[in-house]
């Protein structure tokens, strides 16, 4: 019973769910995932029509919604869970590598839905997820490395608001747009913010509810309202 589930999925799919569905996980529970996960391939097979170029499995959750596809690249094993929303138009496109996952009720927005300049766009690395409820505003450009977690409610900016002139409204000034890059094997946790122009740095943890406004060096700690060092994992 143990391995059933596993093999079972992984011989319909080709692809290998052993650390995914072992000890617990009963025939009906089995195979009401089967189920979803199949409705889920057959959406993404229309999706794969449009997109500048895919390969391997997409799978598309009820709802979703992903505009200008024709900007959207992406590799094998593409999960888009319920109703998250993915806007690709952008200078350099939205590019993601294998076995990335964007969670529900995530949005991706690199240009205004109404018009105006072109956002620069966002690169995601290989075995990289987008929680649920995120945020990602790559007017500028956001990369985004390998095995990167990232939990529910994040926000990540890649622009400013430029307020420099009292005699006109901020909303006439425009925006500075600028970057956001987060290494390799990061993790950043619930409900933190990355504010334009930060680096953060390989292995880096960022905890729960951080505002981050400055780099953050290579397997650092960091927490609070401006985030700062906690300690290093070195």
């Amino acid at each position: 019973m143990s391995s059933f589930p596993g093999k079972l999925i992984s011989g319909i799919s080709g692809l290998d769910f052993s650390d995914r569905f072992g000890l617990g996980w009963d025939r009906l529970s089995t195979l009401s995932v089967l189920i979803r996960m199949g409705i889920w391939w057959l959406r993404g097979l229309f999706l794969r029509l449009r997109l500048k170029s895919s390969k391997g499995m997409l799978l598309l959750g009820k709802g979703v919604t992903i505009r200008q596809a024709g900007y959207f690249e992406v590799g094998s094993n593409f999960v888009a869970q319920d109703h998250c929303e993915i806007n690709c138009l952008s200078q350099k496109g939205i590019v993601f590598g294998d076995k990335v996952t964007v969670g529900s009720y995530a949005i991706i927005r690199p240009t205004n839905l109404y018009g105006g300049e072109l956002g620069v766009g966002l690169k995601v690395g290989n075995n990289s997820s987008i929680g649920p409820y995120a945020y990602i505003g790559c007017s500028g450009y956001i990369e985004i490395g390998d095995n990167v977690m990232m939990s529910p409610r994040v926000s990540i900016y890649a622009e400013n608001h430029v307020f420099d002139d009292i005699g006109q409204p901020m909303i006439a000034q425009g925006v500075k747009r600028s970057f956001v890059k987060i290494e390799d094997d990061c993790w950043i946790a619930s409900n933190a913010v990355i504010l334009a122009g930060v680096t953060i740095g390989k292995g880096s943890v960022v905890a729960a509810g951080s505002i981050v406004t400055k780099d953050v060096a290579p397997y650092s700690i960091v927490g609070g309202n401006p985030a700062k060092l906690i300690k290093s994992r070195k």
